[in-house]
């Protein structure tokens, strides 16, 4: 049975119920998760614990073989892509899957382009609200026009992030968003990422970072072997008791599982 404490307010989403098997091989086996509205909610757990199956369904890049998702008012037994998107659920996965020989204001853009007269890109548009959802954001990029191939983790983080809100999203899962970045980037996303949830952003962060759990998330939902074992508030739990759950085993082995920046 899973542990829930203090999971009070409104919910921005949710699954009850969620099962995905490929073949013999169950993925998620009764995963039911309350993300609170205007909240940081972590999802953890060990590689194979059903984290990336679940944010697949969620993006609609999977469907479930069971189960119910909510978002806001609406029920949904599944989501296609286009259905997230519209309900605002935008995913940055790890890949941010830009297209590194384009611009800026080209990705941010990317299928959701502003157009004119006889269906021609209105360039100056786009780069007019690339210009202001990026000041609005507080991020500084060298230049709109750079490709994204050019730039830093943290900057194409960041424009990846941008394209998600500009597409709509006010839900926002963001898939290890400080993998293999710098202590200087890390810091500038988990700012940013803050940022978001001051103004008014839910943001469902999957990280296997302790330290970034605890200093960014309200909530945390651990998951192991395709199941939820417990949804906590960050305030209430501690890293060893995260790390307890995720593996396992007893807390006097669990220093042994990565805490590190």
């Amino acid at each position: 049975m899973a542990q829930i404490k203090d999971l009070t307010g409104p919910v921005a989403l949710r699954t009850k119920g969620i099962y995905k098997s490929f073949g013999h091989i169950k993925a998620l086996d009764d995963v039911s998760i309350d993300f609170p509205q205007n909240r940081i909610s972590a999802l953890v757990g060990d590689n194979g614990a059903g984290k990336s199956t679940l944010i697949k369904i969620l993006a609609g890049a999977l469907t479930p073989d069971k189960g119910t998702i909510t978002v806001g008012d609406g029920n949904f037994d599944f989501l296609t892509p286009a259905q997230a998107i519209k309900n605002g659920i935008v995913t940055v996965f790890q890949d941010l899957s830009l297209v590194n020989c384009r611009d800026v204001v080209s990705n941010i853009f990317l299928g959701n382009e502003r157009t004119r007269a006889k269906f021609m890109l209105d360039k100056k548009r786009m780069e007019t609200e690339a210009a202001g959802l990026l000041e609005h954001l507080h991020i500084h990029l060298p230049s709109l026009r750079a490709n994204v191939g050019e730039l830093s983790g943290g900057q194409r983080q960041a424009v990846a992030i941008a394209r998600a809100i500009n597409q709509g999203g006010h839900i926002l899962i963001l898939d290890e968003p400080t993998a293999a970045m710098g202590v200087k980037e890390t810091a500038q996303i988990l700012t940013l990422i803050a940022q978001l949830k001051a103004r008014g952003y839910t943001i469902i962060l999957i990280s296997h970072n302790m330290n970034q759990v605890f200093s960014l998330c309200d909530r945390v939902a651990v998951m192991r072997g395709g199941s939820v074992v417990a949804q906590l508030d960050t305030e209430k739990t501690s890293p060893h008791e995260i790390i307890e759950l995720i593996t396992g085993v007893e807390k006097k082995n669990a220093s042994a599982y990565k805490t590190g920046t």
